[in-house]
């Protein structure tokens, strides 16, 4: 998997930074992809990028605020105009329904593909065969929440070199093998396919957050997470002008991954007001406290 950081800014599009979202391409898994949070001109990225509309199967709104979900009406309809006809979920706080209803309806626009919308509240989103993503309410004037994305573990290797030994053909038996199916040969003999697989492989572990201030959520949300990507709008000395908006300082993001104990950070989110030269000055903040912090820029690309 990856995550391609579409937009990175804070409030206000600024000529290096496009405010919120990013996409999560789930590659080893299947083809799709996944959007977090879709503010303004997020379809300009996207086709900016190597990421297409037509792959999107799920969008998940972090709140309400416009720098987080302006750009979903035009994206919607894009993808409309250009054929596509797969399932599109889109999940968010009680509100999002009406909103994009209403900009649809007021609009004259309309959709060729089946959209379902899911107003969320704290709980378990879905568990499906790959994934499982789990919402956590935040500390933000608006309902906001993040979001833990882990994936299942996946079955270890077969082994291919002993079950031809044992005479066992490749094949559709080795598919089913594979799959940890028993199966019966034609000679009677009864082979279980979990006694010729490997230790399985952990899947990987993200945490997405929306907007927020220092919240004791955050510990469970990202606790041993592979990756945590967390706002840092302003910088240590502007911390108490960020905590009253709802936001966290970069020492904050990083204090956060220490304490959750997630293996990397990646900060986001940052305000107007900071430019290219000052990333190194508040990467340092954070790496002060949690070394392995990165900064995302728009276009960024983390494999995960």
């Amino acid at each position: 998997m990856e995550l391609l950081f579409l937009g990175t800014g804070a409030g206000t599009p600024s000529r290096q930074r496009n405010v919120t979202s990013i996409a999560l391409n789930l590659h080893g898994a299947r083809s799709g992809c996944w959007l977090f949070d879709c503010g303004e001109g997020t379809q300009h990225q996207i086709m900016r990028s190597r990421t297409r509309t037509g792959k999107l199967e799920k969008i998940f709104i972090t709140h309400l605020h416009g720098d987080h979900i302006f750009g979903l009406p035009g994206l919607l309809t894009s993808r409309s105009m250009n054929g596509v006809s797969d399932t599109l979920t889109v999940y968010g706080p009680k509100g999002i329904k009406t909103f994009i209803e209403t900009t649809l309806s007021l609009s004259g626009s309309w959709l060729t593909f089946p959209l379902e919308i899911v107003e969320i509240e704290a709980g378990m989103l879905f568990n499906d065969e790959h994934f499982r993503v789990t919402a956590y309410p935040l500390t933000h004037p608006v309902e906001c929440y993040g979001f833990r994305i882990e994936e299942h573990e996946k079955p270890g290797a077969l082994d291919a070199e002993g079950l031809l030994a044992a005479g066992i053909k490749p094949g559709k038996l080795f598919q089913d093998l594979k799959l940890g199916k028993t199966v019966t040969l034609e000679d009677g003999r009864v082979v279980n396919g979990k006694e010729w697989l490997g230790s399985p492989t952990p899947g990987v572990t993200l945490a997405i957050f929306g907007d927020t201030s220092p919240t004791t959520a955050s510990v469970e949300l990202a606790a041993g997470a592979d990756v945590m990507v967390h706002e840092a709008t302003l910088e240590k000395a502007l911390e108490e002008k960020a905590n009253g908006r709802g936001h966290s300082s970069t020492v904050q993001a990083a204090t956060a991954a220490k304490e959750a104990g997630a293996k990397k950070l990646i900060i986001t989110h940052l305000s107007s007001r900071y430019l290219r030269e000052d990333a190194e000055r508040l990467l340092a903040e954070c790496r002060e406290i949690f070394p392995n912090t990165e900064m995302a820029h728009d276009f960024s690309v983390f494999e995960v």
